[in-house]
């Protein structure tokens, strides 16, 4: 399991040799780092899987939020999206 937010080293030699292990510890959370020749050159995580978040929950965490201004935000899309139709070349 990852502790204290430190991914687990481990050689590329390891990643090919051990990878259903190393598989089955992505499925408890666990990180690495993979090294090729002591260099790291990747890195290999768990996918979150909890994708939703309750209505309330969302709904807490924007609260204190700061007010959008719509003008504003309408003003910053039209200055970096055209509504042109025509192709651009």
């Amino acid at each position: 399991m990852l502790l204290w937010g430190v991914a687990r080293e481990i050689t590329q030699r390891e990643l090919r040799n051990d990878s259903g292990e190393i598989m089955r510890q992505l499925d408890t959370g666990e990180s690495f780092i993979v090294t090729r020749n002591g260099v790291p050159v990747g890195e290999l995580s768990p996918l979150r899987r909890h994708r939703f978040v309750r209505s309330d929950t969302a709904v807490a965490l924007f609260r204190h939020a700061p007010a959008v201004d719509l003008g504003k935000l309408r003003d910053d899309l039209d200055r970096v999206a055209s509504q042109e139709t025509s192709p651009r070349g």
